[in-house]
């Protein structure tokens, strides 16, 4: 009796994290087809997209879906290594593919000039001048990752449905304004320094990489030893690579808009 009423619990929970995993999988397959079908009407105005701008927004959604739906999903509430690498896809990798697509880019230029300019005010309005700033933008990334794995709330998040989908939402929205804070590939209305930007995101790597030697030495709430240990490896070194991708695009942003201006001073120079 206790082996059926036990299979039937376990069976209780595939099916209620299936439903989770569904619930957060909708607006990512709703953002797949609103770019996808942009970029045709984009396409039918002779306005040509990039292609590789709509292989970074599929590859950016696949890996977010891949790190709420699937094996790795369900293997992430059993493993804590596994989680880790849901993480890293979730909220580094993901985000971004999804700047570099530059999807507002290409809504405005789908949208007729009344709707634009609306859309336009929106993205100059305060409140997303203050969330998407650099230093409001790393504190919500990081600071929202200290928060999860120093307290009870990655503990609260595995026994509550709601909780989790609030925490991979603030996940993966933290780190698309994180991303799209320091490298110009959509539009923004911050006109933050690369120097700025560089000292900001030198900070928040940090801060990131010393949770995860945290989280190495003092496991979450409910971890294994042995879990947390690899998952904060895989943070540390995962994150260092994506992180170096960032680094190497938003220096290449910043030596190709000061390269004209040093090729100016060299001219003057040799008169």
């Amino acid at each position: 009796m206790q082996i059926i009423n036990h299979l039937q619990h376990r069976a209780g929970m595939e099916t209620h994290g299936l439903s989770l995993q569904l619930i957060l999988s909708v607006p990512f397959i709703i953002a797949l087809v609103i770019y996808l079908y942009a970029a045709i009407r984009s396409k039918r105005r002779k306005k040509s997209w990039r292609s590789y701008r709509i292989v970074m927004w599929i590859t950016g959604i696949f890996c977010a879906l891949a790190a709420i739906i699937g094996p790795l999903a369900s293997s992430s509430h059993l493993d804590f290594t596994a989680h880790m690498l849901a993480h890293l896809l979730l909220g580094m990798l993901a985000p971004l593919l999804l700047v570099l697509a530059c999807p507002m880019t290409l809504i405005l230029r789908t949208l007729d000039v009344k709707h634009a300019r609306s859309l336009s005010h929106i993205l100059k309005s305060n409140p997303i001048r203050l969330i998407s700033h650099p230093i409001t933008a790393s504190l919500l990334n990081v600071g929202g990752l200290w928060i999860l794995y120093t307290t009870r709330l990655y503990q609260t998040m595995e026994h509550n449905g709601l909780v989790q989908i609030a925490v991979h939402l603030h996940v993966f929205l933290a780190g698309y304004l994180f991303t799209g804070a320091f490298i110009k590939a959509d539009l923004h209305p911050h006109r933050t320094s690369y120097l700025y930007r560089s000292c900001v995101l030198i900070i928040a790597m940090s801060g990131h990489g010393i949770l995860s030697k945290y989280i190495y030495a003092h496991p979450p709430l409910g971890v294994p030893i042995d879990q947390a240990k690899t998952g904060g490896l895989v943070m540390y070194y995962g994150g260092d690579l994506i992180d170096l991708i960032l680094i190497t695009i938003l220096c290449y942003q910043w030596f190709k808009e000061t390269r004209p201006r040093m090729n100016e001073a060299f001219n003057v120079l040799n008169k």
